[in-house]
C-alpha cells in the first residue's frame, strides 16, 4: 500500500471511531476546585471533532455579555497569538505558529490534518506588529511591523528598557525606547529553551516577577502522554524561573503538561498559569485548569492528573511522584484549550469584572459537543479563583457548531481597561469595552 493510501485509510478509521464515540457531558460540572472526573476510556485512535474554519464575514463580530461592546482593533494579521500593552499604551501583537516538524507517528499526521481544518495550520507572521491607539477610541492611528524575522514567537514582556521575546527555542532581549515604532537590532540571547526536533508544544509563555528581577517561562511537553519517549521530555512540561541578569534558569514548577499562559497577580505578586491537560481518554478527561503556581510543586504530568488520579498509559509508573502531585486550584472543563490569561483592572469594563481573571479558551478539537471557543471571567476570592465562570465573549462558533469564525488566544487589557483578544482564525484583534464608553 502506498504512503498516501495508508494516510487515507487511517483517516477513514479515525472518522469511523469518532462517529461511534459517546458525547461528553455538561462542561459546567467540571468548572471549579472539584471537577467531575469520570472513568477514563481507551481508544485505538481517539475520536476527533473539529469545525471548519470559515472566518468572519464583513460586519460580523463576536457576541459580548450585557453592558459590553466589541469592535475590530486590527484585521488581516498573520495568526495573532499574543497581545501585550506597553506602558505608553502601544499594543504589541505577536504573530506566530509552529516552526513545523515532521510527524513522529502516523497519529501525529492524522491529528495535524484534522486540526488544520480549524485553522491551526495557518501561516504565522514570525513577527510582532505594533498598534497605536493614542486616544483610546479603538480606531488606531498607526500600525507597523515592530520586530520581525523571529522564530515562532509567543511570549513577550517589557522590563525597563529591555523587551523580552520568547521564541520557541530561546528568550531574546532587545533594547527598547519608549515610543519606538520599530526595533531593527538583532537582539541578544538570554537563554536557550527546549525546542526541536519534535517541538510538539512549541509555544513559550512569558511573565515577569513583581520585582522585575525574574522571568517565568512556560514550556509544554513534547507529546500527549510520553508516547515519543521519556528522552524527548527532557526539560519539558514545566514552568521555569529565569534570572533576568544572568539567564540562569531553574524549574519553578513541574508536571504542568502545557502551561500556555502565565500572569502575575498585580495585588499579591503570585504567579498564575493556565494549563492544557492530556487528551485521548475521553471527552470529559482531563479538565484543563487555572492555578496559582506553587513554587517547587509537582502537578502530576505524565504520571497522574488532578492530584493522584493515575494515568495507566505511562510506563514505568512513578508512585513516589504521584504521591507528591498536588491538585490545581480551578478546573476549566475538558479540552477547552485555555491559551490566554489576564488579570482584570478594577471596574473599567463592569463592576462584575472588578476582581478576577479573563481566560481565552481556544476550543476543543477532540470532544463532542465542542467545548470552549470563548473568553470567560473567573472571579478571585482572597486571591484564589472561586465561583462560577462568567462568559464574556462568545459567538466564535457558528450556531450549527460545524464551522468556526474565530478562535480566541491571548488576552490583555489596554491602557483604558478595554479587553483585547487575539483571534488566530479570524486574524483579528478584538477590543471589548463598556457599552457606554467613547471607545
Amino acid at each position: 500500500m502506498s504512503r498516501t493510501a495508508h494516510k487515507l485509510a487511517a483517516l477513514t478509521v479515525l472518522a469511523a471511531l469518532g462517529a461511534c464515540d459517546k458525547p461528553g457531558g455538561d462542561p459546567a460540572r467540571q468548572y471549579g476546585p472539584n471537577p467531575y472526573l469520570p472513568e477514563p476510556k481507551q481508544f485505538l485512535l481517539p475520536p476527533m471533532s473539529v469545525p471548519n474554519a470559515v472566518g468572519w464575514t464583513v460586519g460580523q463580530t463576536p457576541s459580548t455579555s450585557a453592558g459590553l461592546k466589541v469592535q475590530a482593533l486590527a484585521t488581516g494579521l498573520l495568526h495573532p497569538r499574543t497581545v501585550y500593552t506597553l506602558p505608553n499604551g502601544d499594543i504589541l501583537v505577536v504573530e506566530g505558529n509552529s516552526p513545523g516538524t515532521e510527524p513522529y507517528r502516523p497519529k501525529d499526521f492524522i491529528q495535524g490534518k484534522v486540526k488544520a481544518r480549524a485553522g491551526a495550520a495557518a501561516k504565522g507572521g514570525n513577527r510582532i506588529t505594533l498598534i497605536r491607539d493614542a486616544n483610546g477610541d479603538g480606531k488606531p492611528e498607526m500600525r507597523t511591523v515592530f520586530l520581525d524575522h523571529l522564530h515562532s514567537p509567543y511570549g513577550v514582556a517589557l522590563v525597563g528598557d529591555t523587551l523580552y521575546v520568547a521564541n520557541t527555542d530561546a528568550i531574546m532581549a532587545y533594547k527598547y525606547t519608549t515610543g519606538a515604532t520599530r526595533i531593527s537590532g538583532p537582539g541578544v540571547k538570554l537563554t536557550d529553551l527546549p525546542a526541536g526536533p519534535i517541538d510538539h508544544h512549541w509555544t513559550k509563555s512569558l511573565a515577569v516577577s513583581s520585582d522585575g528581577t525574574k522571568l517565568y517561562v512556560g514550556v509544554g511537553s513534547n507529546s500527549n502522554i510520553t508516547e515519543n519517549g521519556f528522552a524527548a521530555e527532557d526539560g519539558r512540561a514545566r514552568i521555569y524561573e529565569v534570572d533576568r541578569q544572568s539567564g540562569a534558569m531553574r524549574p519553578y514548577a513541574t508536571g504542568t503538561r502545557n502551561p500556555t499562559s502565565l500572569a502575575v497577580d498585580p495585588k499579591t505578586g503570585r504567579l498564575f498559569a493556565v494549563v492544557n491537560e492530556r487528551d485521548e481518554i475521553g471527552p470529559d478527561l482531563v479538565p484543563d485548569y487555572l492555578t496559582m503556581v506553587q513554587e517547587g510543586a509537582f502537578y502530576g504530568w505524565p504520571y497522574s492528573y488532578w492530584g493522584q488520579h493515575v494515568d495507566v498509559r505511562v510506563h514505568p509508573q512513578r508512585p513516589d511522584l504521584v504521591a507528591k502531585a498536588i491538585k490545581p486550584d480551578y478546573g476549566l472543563s475538558s479540552h477547552v484549550a485555555p491559551l490566554g490569561l489576564a488579570f482584570s483592572q478594577g471596574e473599567t469594563l463592569s463592576p462584575v469584572f472588578a476582581n478576577g481573571v479573563f481566560v481565552g479558551e481556544h476550543g476543543s478539537w477532540d470532544r463532542s459537543p465542542l467545548n470552549g471557543y470563548q473568553v470567560i471571567f473567573v472571579p478571585l476570592v482572597n486571591g484564589r479563583p472561586a465561583g462560577n465562570p462568567i462568559p464574556v465573549v462568545t459567538g466564535f462558533l457558528a450556531p450549527d457548531h460545524k464551522s468556526v469564525r474565530g478562535r480566541p488566544v491571548g488576552v490583555a487589557l489596554d491602557r483604558t481597561g478595554a479587553l483585547l483578544i487575539a483571534d488566530d482564525v479570524g486574524n483579528v484583534v478584538w477590543r471589548v469595552s463598556a457599552a457606554g464608553s467613547g471607545g
